[in-house]
């Protein structure tokens, strides 16, 4: 029998089976009967089902795509599925895929002969583990909790309501991708000099040049490079609009390298200070979350691209640093479980994504 004369039912079954929504459109592109089968009533239901599959856990993905300040975040919401959903679902779970092809690379950068892929599983628990951080840094990290009220017992309390919907395994996955977004933001978005000594002599190791550091300042006066232009602004002006566009040209000239040695270009200016300064510049830039690091890891390579980016953000934002671990730490010793022990079982792999 040829494939297009299954019965309906068979067919129907074989786009449940579809594990990406990509698998759908392409089935449903193969001739007239497969569209009429898609377009039915079930179209819905297939396409929640492969999204569910490729970028599943969708509950959480939805408390993150439904979430707005009228509601505290951890009530937990619903929604029916639909087109302009799974649009949002789409844009967040392609962020997501991304952490997923990184997160071996920074879970194993020293012990790099224990990398591997992840399995399926721990895909869901690293996307489920991305959409609750995600959350997070939305719901808490914003110009509505500035430095002054972060330690206040109500304030910390609202942030552990959000943490106490979810297992204390949970919360390792979630600390987790934490430990691997912080070594992304400390090692590609805003490396110390140190970082930026070593892999310039790494790269050039035959050249004496005598790196230029600004070691006085954790928020130096901007560079010659133009800031990267912020896409989750609100608002886009004409001039943002503009900028964006010789942005890009810059980047398309200059190869987007912060070490690459040219006249007008310091190498040592690349880097974000030392020890405590560098530390509290990390934990400032942790406030952002993961779709936003990702898009400065890929497009913002120059410290003046970052700087910018981050003072678009508003005052707020500088020297008020992230609260995810301060809460994490909270909820820990609410529920008796010894802390240090968690930081260790996170640390050695015993708990987490991959373990």
């Amino acid at each position: 029998m040829l494939f297009e004369y299954l019965a309906t039912e068979l067919v129907t079954q074989i786009f449940l089976s579809c594990s990406t929504v990509t698998e759908v459109l392409a089935l449903s592109s193969t001739c007239h009967r497969f569209r009429n089968i898609y377009t039915s009533s079930q179209k819905l239901y297939i396409l929640e089902t492969a999204a569910e599959a490729q970028f599943g856990p969708l509950e959480d993905l939805t408390q993150l795509l439904t979430h707005n300040a009228s509601q505290p975040a951890h009530i937990i919401r619903t929604v029916p599925f639909s087109i302009a959903l799974l649009q949002q679902i789409v844009h967040a779970g392609r962020v997501a895929e991304k952490w997923c092809d990184l997160y071996p690379f920074k879970k194993w950068k020293n012990n790099f002969e224990l990398r591997r892929l992840l399995t399926s599983e721990e895909q869901y628990r690293l996307r489920r583990a991305v959409y609750r951080l995600w959350l997070y840094s939305r719901a808490f990290h914003n110009r509505e909790h500035p430095r002054e009220y972060r330690s206040t017992r109500l304030v910390v309390q609202k942030r552990a309501q959000l943490l106490h919907n979810w297992s204390t395994l949970e919360l390792a996955e979630i600390a987790d991708v934490h430990n691997v977004v912080r070594e992304v933001v400390h090692s590609n978005i805003c490396p110390s000099n140190g970082t930026i000594a070593r892999k310039f002599k790494k790269r050039y190791p035959d050249n004496d040049h005598h790196l230029l550091f600004n070691i006085h300042l954790n928020y130096p006066p901007p560079s010659h490079a133009p800031p990267a232009y912020n896409p989750f602004a609100s608002q886009y002006s004409n001039t943002l609009s503009s900028h964006f566009n010789s942005t890009s040209t810059y980047n398309s000239r200059h190869a987007a390298s912060k070490y690459s040695l040219h006249p007008s270009h310091e190498v040592g200016a690349e880097g974000w200070g030392d020890d405590i300064p560098h530390y509290y510049v990390v934990e400032d830039m942790l406030k952002l979350d993961p779709e936003q690091i990702m898009w400065l890891k890929e497009n913002a390579p120059l410290k003046g691209m970052v700087e910018g980016y981050v003072r678009e953000l508003g005052s707020w934002f500088e020297n008020n640093g992230e609260t995810w671990v301060q809460t994490l730490e909270w909820v820990l010793e609410e529920r008796c479980e010894d802390v240090s022990n968690f930081i260790i079982a996170v640390s050695d792999g015993e708990v987490g994504v991959a373990v």
